[in-house]
């Protein structure tokens, strides 16, 4: 057969570039991508109601390419029923409990890398291809920067963690809230816990200090609390059930993703081989899923896995919480104790359950047609055609799920998948 030549510019060269991009990039093998399923639709939700749903997964993707105009998606709860049943032949008719529903939404906008490819003379220089080159790095950047604007947003806090390899700049930075697209919301009060002597507690300050101490650790102990408090708790984050796991019903697992530094405080608090042993064996019921491989443990019905870069305090650095269950109101001058100085630090973990977030992408457009993808690739020649400079984007966002979800005693404002759990960590000069 012969070949297909696309000249530079041609808008079908641009359309086949960029289908090619977004599939390289949401095939990635990387955590977030593996906890990673569709929006749950009408037709979930009433599955569920009959214990058959399959939607769980921690991060739920919208894709959207019909899109034209709008920038916002939103999705619903439907609120459990509570109250008594009515028995024998007591009067049932009229007395009905009504269907209620909460919202929450995200917004997607454009976000774009463009890289030089060098010119005339740099191409002359050089015994690489720069320009194959530069579409591999931007496909990286944009594949980090994606992974990076999940964990934030699952988190509720940037952290203060900062190096090369971060994409998101600090909170303080001007740009910040435009790179995120939706606000960072910092973890709801019945989502939020710090570690206190292998047990949990809810965030609390004296005077303008969290109070937690060194000894605070991450622990096989304060794992054991978590998984306490999930089956203790009203309306917990759902079950996370990976497609072919036979035991998802029968043994609910959640995933928390822990730093480095939590990750080997655990394994040094109890048996590494049984911690391990136990998530290989789960992995061999549930079709070998990667999630359960590698540098993973099960303990007690949750799934321990590193996440790729920490969301970290340092001594005298605010950590937002809510102080209110029915407020969203966030307190930001508590700050991360100053005796801890330059040895100790607070690094968030992160439990997730079912539908903690969401992620919806639009369509992509080039010279005013659309791309019917959600990533895009082009190419252009700069200064009399002496510099090739390549642009890879995106249309997408990212939100944490939450609602103002009714527990029979009240509403109370709920991140719906996912809880954060606070512990002290030793750092490493």
């Amino acid at each position: 057969m012969p070949a297909t030549r696309i000249n530079y510019g041609d808008a079908q060269a641009i359309r086949i570039q960029s289908a090619g991009l977004f599939a390289a990039s949401i095939q990635r093998q990387t955590l977030i991508n593996r906890l990673t399923g569709k929006l749950p639709q009408q037709a979930d939700v009433e599955n569920k109601l009959r214990f058959q749903s399959t939607s769980d997964y921690p991060v739920v993707r919208c894709q959207d390419l019909s899109r034209r105009a709008g920038d916002e998606v939103t999705f619903d709860l439907l609120q459990p029923i509570g109250g008594k049943p009515i028995m024998g032949d007591a009067y049932a008719e009229g007395n009905g409990d009504k269907m209620d529903f909460a919202n929450d939404s995200l917004r997607i906008n454009q976000y774009r890398k463009p890289i030089s490819a060098g010119g005339r003379m740099s191409q002359q220089r050089t015994v690489h291809q720069l320009r194959p080159l530069a579409r591999a790095q931007g496909l990286n950047y944009i594949k980090s920067l994606e992974d990076q604007a999940a964990l934030v947003h699952l988190a509720g806090a940037r952290g203060f963690d900062n190096n090369i390899e971060w994409k998101i700049p600090l909170a303080s930075d001007a740009d910040f809230a435009s790179i995120m697209i939706n606000p960072v919301r910092a973890p709801t009060r019945n989502r939020h816990y710090l570690a206190s002597s292998g047990s949990l507690k809810k965030v609390v300050a004296s005077g303008n200090e969290i109070t937690i101490a060194s000894t605070d650790v991450m622990s096989a102990d304060v794992v054991d609390a978590i998984r306490t408090k999930l089956d203790s708790m009203p309306l917990p984050p759902p079950s996370v059930k990976f497609d072919g796991d036979q035991m998802a019903d029968d043994m609910p697992t959640r995933v928390l993703l822990v730093s480095s530094e939590q990750y080997t405080a655990i394994v040094q608090s109890t048996n590494f081989r049984t911690f391990q042993a136990n998530a290989m064996a789960r992995a061999s019921m549930a079709k070998n899923n990667p999630l359960f491989l590698g540098e993973a443990g099960l303990w007690n019905g949750i799934l321990i896995v590193k996440m790729p870069k920490p969301i970290r305090f340092f001594a005298g650095d605010s950590l937002r919480w809510c102080a209110s269950a029915t407020s969203t109101t966030e307190t930001a001058t508590d700050l991360v104790p100053a005796a801890f100085s330059t040895t100790y630090a607070i690094d968030r973990a992160i439990l997730l359950g079912g539908q903690a977030l969401a992620e919806a992408y639009g369509n992509a457009m080039s010279r005013g047609e659309s791309l019917d993808t959600s990533y895009s690739w082009s190419e252009k020649f700069l200064d009399h055609d002496n510099s090739p400079e390549s642009c890879v984007g995106a249309v997408g966002g990212k939100s944490k799920i939450r609602f103002n979800m009714d527990f029979g005693t009240g509403l109370e404002y709920t991140d719906f998948g996912v809880m954060a759990i606070d512990t002290v960590i030793k750092l490493i000069p």
